[in-house]
């Protein structure tokens, strides 16, 4: 609903560039990373209405970033060829950058919104986090970090009135 509301509102245009924003958000994941710890696991959100217009960067850097505690899901919207697109999904087989180094894994989800215009909104978001837990599992066994011990769950306590 908030797409449909937005959309006539906006004016979308390229040339889609997205290897600039991969390695952007792949700063703090490699922060993190270093901590030996990585504690906080980034996903971003592509929205695209266009086929990456700089794949060969797209590649490398999604290659880049396949080793740090990040995922990315791609929605293409609109009625653009994206068969593109689906080749740094990585479904197909590992994803390599053009020098031909493999991704380390598959942090890559690419969902077509028009496949999901007459669907329920649960149905598209299933599908757009439907590897995002895989991602997780596969990135923290790679680095042999287990999870830590559950927290303890405290309740928030509010002085009585007083008398």
């Amino acid at each position: 609903a908030s797409y449909r509301r937005c959309l006539p509102q906006i004016q979308l245009y390229g040339p889609t560039n997205v290897a600039p924003i991969i390695n952007r958000v792949a700063e703090p994941a490699q922060r993190e990373q270093s901590t030996g710890q990585a504690t906080k696991y980034s996903v971003l959100l592509v929205l695209t209405d266009g086929v990456v217009s700089d794949m060969a960067e797209t590649r490398a850097a999604i290659v880049r970033a396949s080793r740090l505690p990040m995922s990315i899901i791609i929605v293409g919207v609109g009625n653009a060829d994206f068969t593109d697109m689906r080749l740094l999904d990585g479904d197909d087989g590992p994803l390599r950058c053009p020098r031909g180094v493999p991704a380390a894994r598959d942090i890559v989800q690419f969902v077509p919104f028009r496949d999901f215009k007459d669907a329920a909104p649960s149905a598209l978001a299933k599908c757009v986090l439907a590897e995002v837990p895989r991602q997780v599992v596969e990135y923290y066994a790679s680095q042999g970090i287990s999870p830590g011990a559950p927290r303890p769950c405290t309740l928030a306590t509010t002085p009585s009135p007083s008398p």
